[in-house]
């Protein structure tokens, strides 16, 4: 189930800037993601902590009220791979994806997933 706890724990990447002293010092922690959620502290840990905890609140509210939350870029890049597979399975899966309206490697991705039961 995808609630709070399977969001705060996904590898969402935290970006940190140092403030220069002339812009009050200190840092600044954001969300690569979702560069709308900022947090602040003295420290990096403080900013992080900031962050984490304004990303939590976002969570939140995203959750009660069904919005769609994407997932780490990094995780969404893709890779091609050769796989063999019997062509009269080849034909079934072509058959099926194309009822669906889907490609072949969404279906065959879905398909693994599910089975992992991710």
């Amino acid at each position: 189930m995808k609630n709070l706890n399977y969001y705060l724990n996904l590898d969402y990447e935290i970006i940190i800037r140092k403030i220069p002293k002339e812009d009050g010092g200190g840092y600044f922690a954001y969300y690569k993601d979702f560069k709308g959620i900022m947090g602040d502290g003295e420290t990096a840990d403080e900013a992080i902590e900031d962050v984490k905890s304004a990303f939590a609140c976002y969570l939140e509210i995203a959750l009660e009220n069904n919005e769609e939350i994407k997932k780490p870029s990094h995780l969404m890049k893709t890779k091609r791979i050769n796989i063999t597979v019997p062509l009269y399975a080849l034909k079934k899966i072509d058959t099926y994806t194309k009822s669906l309206n889907i490609n072949r490697s969404t279906f065959l991705v879905e398909s693994a997933l599910k089975q992992i039961q991710i």
